[in-house]
């Protein structure tokens, strides 16, 4: 590809952070996230050419066959984890971000309205569980993106705002983002603050970063986590490295992911529930938001205009 950006930052911010106030005095902000993918990950019996590979196992059935099993684990997630989650979730009174696939919410509008109902934010996840830098084309991407976003308004009422897909985005991705109206994308790996992509100096996009340290798809991973206890560990120690840095006058962004499939399993769900209760345990020394509200802090307090990498 020619078009694509002709540098990398590597400084950020360096050593001249901005003083970000968040709401109560709080010294850290942290967005719980989860993925809303079941049903929108490749799959034969939806005309894929292959089936998802990263599940619970490594599937041992061939490319391009029916994957029944695979397809399984990741309807336990709507049929069962989401149920689970939700319920804490009310419980522990946090209202959170979902980040939902569009296929996915095809198929359950109203699972996706009952997230809404309860003072969820609905983000863009894409239209399929997949890589944005899988597209050829601008043109077929639009239409992807498009598609994500008028089936979850007509789901939920609501126009998701932000952005995020699996792995990487495309070349064309954020001036796509900018065209169809959204407030921030979420594919940024690269810092503890929000950010300005100021590409398109007219038309800069808000980058609110995501991480994938402190997130349930370890669980999947050789070197990740495997039992609940470990997750809420390394979740401590981060909250504890961030919360002394915001007291000292800088406080940061923590973000903590999870997936219906994996931590809605009972074994995992105790990450869930035991990671809700450790925030509740620093009170009003952390701002636990929504994207979006997270987002629109940042632009009143460090508008394109005066700021940015």
């Amino acid at each position: 590809m020619t078009d694509l950006p002709n540098s990398r930052d590597l400084v950020g911010y360096a050593d001249a952070q901005p003083a970000w106030k968040l709401p109560n005095g709080a010294a850290l902000a942290v967005s719980l996230v989860i993925n809303f993918e079941e049903g929108a990950e490749l799959a034969v019996s939806d005309g894929d050419p292959a089936s998802e590979r990263v599940s619970e196992i490594v599937s041992v059935v061939p490319p391009g066959r029916w994957d029944q099993g695979t397809e399984q684990i990741f309807a336990y997630g709507m049929r069962a984890g989401i149920w689970r989650m939700l319920e804490a979730l009310r419980r522990h009174d946090r209202k959170i971000t979902f980040y939902m696939c569009g296929r996915a919410v095809q198929r359950v509008p109203q699972i996706a309205r009952r997230i809404v109902d309860a003072g969820h934010e609905a983000a863009c996840h894409g239209w399929l569980w997949r890589p944005h830098a899988d597209y050829d084309t601008p043109e077929a991407e639009q239409h992807d993106l498009q598609r994500c976003v008028d089936v979850i308004e007509a789901a939920t009422g609501q126009q998701p705002q932000g952005f995020f897909c699996r792995g990487s985005e495309s070349p064309w991705t954020r001036p796509l983002l900018r065209r169809l109206g959204f407030s921030y994308t979420s594919n940024g790996f690269d810092d503890d603050l929000p950010y300005w992509d100021a590409t398109e100096p007219a038309d800069p996009l808000l980058v609110l970063p995501y991480a994938l340290d402190s997130n349930d798809m370890k669980f999947f991973h050789p070197n990740g986590f495997v039992g609940a206890d470990e997750m809420v560990a390394y979740v401590r120690d981060a909250i504890d490295v961030l919360l002394a840095e915001g007291e000292a006058g800088h406080p940061k962004l923590l973000n903590i992911g999870f997936h219906l499939r994996i931590a809605g399993r009972p074994g995992r769900f105790a990450a869930f529930q035991r990671v809700l209760a450790l925030l509740d345990s620093y009170g009003d020394r952390l701002w636990v938001a929504r994207r979006i509200d997270i987002a629109r802090s940042w632009q009143s307090q460090f508008p394109a205009a005066t700021t940015g990498r």
